[in-house]
């Protein structure tokens, strides 16, 4: 099995420009249904690209052409327009790759969809996800992992790249990989996915990637404590040389001066190794210790 998609998946992408051709093109040579794209003035045509048709709106290609899942490519003033207008339609994951995302914006998308329910959002800035072997949505490298039974959930795309890819050279695949994205405001968490994992009876470990700022992590790692004690969880936190009150990278990736503690890489670290959870101190020794856990 996986989470949040598989093979039955089918993709209708929002915002048909040279970058979403681009990754709709490549998750469908992977093997992922793409069956729609949308534009409001190419209405009625075919995406010539992919060879699926276009419609007006997301509603259309849910109820023509049996989407369940979108894909979000549109620039970022008009993000917060697409989520919602996914979120209408009535499909059951909506996945935003779009980054610069107004916080404003998001704050009305995490009201609206997020604590309504019932839809799956992931993202925004985010990478997307991939099932390895059953379908990729977003923009994750699919040649460098493989089908296997470690779930991985990160707030950051390139250091998941990268564990991903040393697991596949030691053998070892991934059952799902979700990039959640490291704005401010997001919709699905890090607890969300590994609760997720949890229930996936193929999913037999958990690699997560965090970042400084916040306490995400550290709300997962206590329902792991308390839940999956024995489920081999490894752990890394970017942002272990970050400096008090600087942002690094994504916008939520900030150690707040005079903030409450607990938000620093270090901290993190030594929080999560009391619950029982493995800590890397950089993406290698991420890879190095899941394959020891699993050895084990």
């Amino acid at each position: 099995m996986s989470i949040f998609i598989d093979e039955n998946t089918k993709v209708v992408v929002q915002g048909i420009g040279s970058q979403g051709t681009f990754h709709a093109k490549r998750n469908q040579a992977y093997g992922t249904s793409i069956v729609a794209g949308t534009h409001p003035k190419k209405s009625g045509t075919t995406w010539e690209e992919l060879d699926v048709p276009v419609f007006a709106t997301v509603k259309e290609a849910v109820t023509e052409a049996g989407a369940n899942t979108s894909m979000v490519m549109v620039p970022a003033p008009f993000t917060k327009d697409a989520i919602l207008e996914a979120y209408e339609a009535g499909v059951q994951t909506i996945v935003a790759v779009t980054e610069g995302v107004p916080v404003h914006d998001m704050t009305e998308v995490y009201d609206t969809v997020v604590r309504r329910g019932g839809v799956r959002l992931i993202g925004p800035n985010c990478p997307g996800l991939i099932s390895p072997g059953k379908s990729n949505v977003g923009i994750i490298p699919a040649d460098i992992t493989m089908p296997g039974k470690v779930g991985l959930v990160s707030r950051s795309g390139t250091l998941t790249y990268q564990i991903m890819h040393e697991l596949a050279q030691a053998g070892i695949g991934i059952s799902t990989c979700v990039g959640i994205g490291g704005d401010p405001v997001i919709g699905t968490q890090f607890l969300d996915v590994i609760q997720a994992f949890a229930q996936d009876p193929d999913t037999e470990a958990i690699a997560f990637v965090g970042e400084i700022g916040g306490s995400e992590e550290q709300k997962a790692g206590e329902w792991i404590r308390d839940n999956i004690p024995d489920t081999p969880v490894v752990g890394y936190i970017a942002g272990f040389e970050a400096p008090e009150g600087k942002q690094m990278g994504h916008a939520g990736a900030i150690v707040k001066e005079g903030g409450p503690g607990g938000e620093s890489a270090a901290e993190k670290k030594e929080i999560l190794e009391g619950y029982g959870i493995s800590v890397a101190m950089n993406p290698s020794e991420a890879a190095q210790l899941m394959i020891e856990r699993l050895d084990s």
